[in-house]
């Protein structure tokens, strides 16, 4: 009896250490531990990081950290991946990937560096498993992107700028030069200082017209595509003395210097016929033939042609910054960009609202003028003054449209015919007025196809457009919407919405007009606008092609009334 008393006498004793012990511990959590062990401020120990990384590698199935990024690292990769990373994980990684804002420095444990080793340790299908799943007990929740959004958001963790790998020292340095720049006003760096960083997109860049708008022959004598031989012997000299020559396409132009202002040679290669031709602008041709002497060597290209073959044309000293349409033609001066290269820092027209970004097409794929001409005397027919990013109707004005008047600008519908008329075109256009941007076709970059294009011939158009689509054509296949065969021109989309009727050189070479209406023959008929019909079918006439179109049923006969 004795044993068992003094057991329990052990036990209560035990117990009652117990709960003292206990008591103590609930106080000590409570005082000691709990105050501040909800706070996300609080740095992680070393112990504990060391754990939550071998947990988090070990949660990776095996068969996920092997997948391999199916997408190759082009620049659109890259570039898609940056605008998937801003709209997404920007909140908490900032810009950079360095996670280096209120959020990103707030969460517990705080937001890894991208592009730290921790991070560039794990293997893509880790990466891709992360961000699809998310992480728990963390701030990175699961992500419903389709793959290919996230395989494209890995390629740009793996070529973050630069910013966000360097090492602290470095970093910081790099922020005060940011800084400091940022109080001095922006200025042009040329295009080669966008090289290091935009390595595929310059390459890109490089090999387009473009950028070879006019070239030094003496250091590129490759660019002289004309047959100097065959050309009139009075010039012979001359072209082959040439400062510089415009032009790889349509045509190539010779430009002598003379103090420091260019002219332009008298005569011109047509590229297209392998011919030499005149090169004169007559009275008749152009609004500012009459305000200038009629002679070449008096018509300067300063005023008349540079500021749009050129980067940052100044015209007090006749000087450029780089000759051709380079990356800050269409980006603005780059100087803040170069020294804190972050999106904030420079102009992405893709960033603009659609009527900002065409601007910046506009301001040389137009015909107008300044609203201030003449300037300091000279009459100018480029928009001086304007920048990408600000209001080309501020500085600009596009030739004026006169309804039923055919001159040397518009044919009488308001449909354009001279050359460089894309933007007098283009915002008469729905397409215009809907959004539709020049880069939505043509990919400034640089591209494989013809003029730039995103594709080739229908697939583009048919990127937005389709049979029964909102977007139409409202009819079941596109042949019973062009009443052509599929496979013929007359069921291409340009053929009758874009029609060769503007000229490049004079009557001998014509480009597409850029309206995207059909032009029908009643037009012609009415005011002598071409029509896409007899343009095609050369050997019928303006009423044979209406009548056709008086039996289209699908078709309302008031609808191609002019």
């Amino acid at each position: 009896m004795g044993r068992i008393v003094a057991r329990f006498r052990r036990t209560i004793i035990v117990a009652a250490l117990a709960g003292i012990l206990l008591v103590l511990a609930g106080w000590g959590v409570d005082r000691l531990i709990l105050p501040g062990f909800s706070s996300a401020r609080s740095v992680p120990p070393a112990s504990e990081i060391a754990i939550a990384s071998w947990l988090l590698r070990a949660s990776v199935p095996a068969k996920e950290a092997l997948r391999a990024n199916p997408l190759p690292a082009t620049a659109e990769n890259i570039t898609a991946g940056a605008q998937i990373f801003q709209r997404h994980c920007a909140i908490c990684h900032a810009y950079d990937g360095s996670g280096a804002n209120t959020i990103g420095r707030g969460e517990y444990p705080p937001v890894p560096p991208l592009g730290g080793p921790s991070i560039a340790a794990q293997s893509d299908g880790e990466l891709f498993y992360h961000i699809r799943n998310g992480i728990r007990y963390t701030g990175m929740p699961a992500w419903d992107l389709p793959e290919p959004a996230i395989w494209q958001t890995i390629l740009f963790i793996r070529h973050l700028p630069v910013t966000a790998i360097l090492p602290r020292t470095v970093a910081a340095q790099t922020v005060a030069k940011a800084k400091a720049a940022a109080t001095e006003p922006p200025h042009y760096v040329g295009s080669a200082a966008c090289a290091s960083c935009h390595r595929d997109i310059f390459a890109r860049w490089n090999k387009t017209r473009m950028a070879h708008v006019v070239s030094d022959p003496r250091a590129s004598p490759s660019a002289v595509i004309a047959d100097l031989a065959s050309a009139p012997a009075v010039m012979k000299p001359a072209l082959g003395d040439a400062d510089l020559v415009y032009g790889s396409r349509w045509k190539q132009r010779f430009f002598k210097k003379i103090g420091d202002d260019y002219y332009v040679l008298p005569v011109q290669w047509d590229i297209v016929h392998q011919r030499w031709l005149k090169y004169f602008v007559a009275e008749d041709e152009d609004w500012w033939a009459t305000l200038y002497p009629p002679d070449n060597f008096k018509r300067p290209t300063g005023p008349l042609c540079d500021g749009c073959h050129s980067v940052n044309y100044d015209i007090q000293t006749h000087t450029v910054t780089e000759w051709n349409v380079g990356c800050e033609r269409c980006h603005g001066p780059g100087s803040r960009h170069l020294a804190d290269p972050r999106r904030e820092t420079i102009i992405n027209p893709a960033r603009l609202d659609a009527f900002a970004a065409d601007d910046t097409c506009i301001q040389c794929h137009s015909q107008g003028r300044p609203r201030d001409n003449p300037i300091a005397g000279q009459y100018y027919d480029w928009p001086v003054g304007f920048t990408v990013g600000k209001r080309l109707a501020d500085v600009w004005r596009l030739e004026r449209r006169h309804p039923g008047v055919t001159d040397f600008y518009f044919f009488a519908d308001g449909t354009a015919h001279k050359n460089r008329m894309q933007g007098n075109d283009f915002v008469q256009s729905l397409m215009y007025r809907r959004g539709v941007t020049c880069f939505s076709c043509h990919d400034p970059h640089g591209s494989d196809n013809p003029s730039m294009l995103r594709a080739k011939g229908n697939d583009l158009c048919l990127s937005c457009h389709g049979a029964n689509t909102q977007n139409g054509p409202h009819a079941e296949t596109i042949s019973a919407h062009t009443h052509h065969r599929p496979d013929s021109a007359g069921s291409a989309c340009t053929a009758c919405h874009m029609p060769a009727i503007e000229r490049q050189l004079g009557d001998a070479i014509m480009v597409h007009a850029h309206t995207f209406r059909f032009i029908p023959p009643a037009v012609t008929e009415a005011l002598g606008t071409p029509n896409p019909c007899t343009l095609c079918h050369t050997d019928k006439t303006v009423t044979w092609a209406q009548t056709e179109l008086d039996h289209w049923q699908d078709r309302s006969p008031w609808r191609d009334a002019p």
